[in-house]
C-alpha cells in the first residue's frame, strides 16, 4: 500500500459512486441504438411495407368506374384503367371495395377469373394493377412490372421501363389465399418484392 492509498475502512463506499455507473450503462445503450440499429426512415426507404396510412375517403364522392384492359393469364395479373380524374381517396375506396367483394366471393362478379378452376377460388392468387393511363396497361409493360425491377430489360425490349411504369400505377392489390396470415394486400403506388417503391408508395391493408 502507497502512503497516497488510504486504508480499506468499513462503511465507506470503494469504486464510482453507482449514480455514475447508471448513466454510463445508459449513455452506452443509447449509442448503440442511434449508431447500430438503422432508423426507421432507412427500413421504410428498403422494405415493402411502408407505413399502413388511413386515407381520408370522401363518403360522397362517387365510385370510381373502371375497365378491364389487360388481362394475363399465366401470370394471375389483371390491368385496370381508371380516369385521370380519379382522387386517391376513390383508389383507397376502390381497393377496399375489391378486397370486400374477395370476402364475399363476389370478385368474380366485377374481375375476371385468374385462377380458372383453383380450389380456392376464381382469384386464389392475383395482381391487380390500376392506372390513369391506358398506355400504362398494356401486356408487355405489365410483365415487366411483374417481374420486378431485377428483370433483364431484353424480356420485353418494347414495353415502357420499369422504373417508369412503376411511378404510374395508382393503386395495387394483391392476392395471394396460399398465405394465411396476409392474403390481401392492397396499396397506393407500388413496391415489387425486392422493396423497390414508387415515390407515392403508401400501404393501405
Amino acid at each position: 500500500m502507497t502512503k497516497n492509498q488510504e486504508p480499506y475502512e468499513e462503511g465507506k463506499r470503494a469504486g464510482a459512486h453507482p449514480l455514475l455507473v447508471g448513466l454510463g450503462i445508459l449513455l452506452g445503450l443509447w449509442l448503440f441504438v442511434a449508431l447500430i440499429i438503422p432508423s426507421s426512415k432507412n427500413k421504410q426507404a428498403t422494405g415493402t411495407e411502408g407505413p399502413t396510412v388511413s386515407v381520408i375517403e370522401d363518403p360522397e364522392a362517387p365510385s370510381v368506374m373502371f375497365k378491364v384492359q389487360t388481362t394475363i393469364q399465366d401470370m394471375n395479373t389483371l390491368g385496370l384503367v381508371v380516369p385521370p380524374q380519379a382522387t386517391d381517396s376513390q383508389i383507397v375506396a376502390l381497393l377496399k371495395r375489391l378486397k370486400q367483394a374477395r370476402l364475399d366471393g363476389t370478385l368474380g362478379e366485377q374481375l375476371p377469373s385468374t385462377t380458372p378452376g383453383h380450389t380456392l377460388g376464381e382469384h386464389a392468387i392475383a395482381d391487380i394493377f390500376i392506372f390513369s393511363e391506358k398506355q400504362f396497361a398494356e401486356a408487355d409493360t405489365i410483365r415487366t412490372l411483374t417481374r420486378g425491377a431485377h428483370a433483364p430489360g431484353t424480356l420485353y425490349p418494347n414495353a415502357v421501363p420499369f422504373e417508369v411504369a412503376m411511378e404510374h400505377i395508382r393503386g395495387h392489390y394483391r392476392i395471394d389465399l396460399n398465405d394465411t396470415s396476409s392474403p390481401d394486400r392492397g396499396s397506393l403506388g407500388f413496391a415489387d418484392e425486392s422493396g423497390i417503391h414508387s415515390k407515392h408508395y403508401k400501404r393501405i391493408f
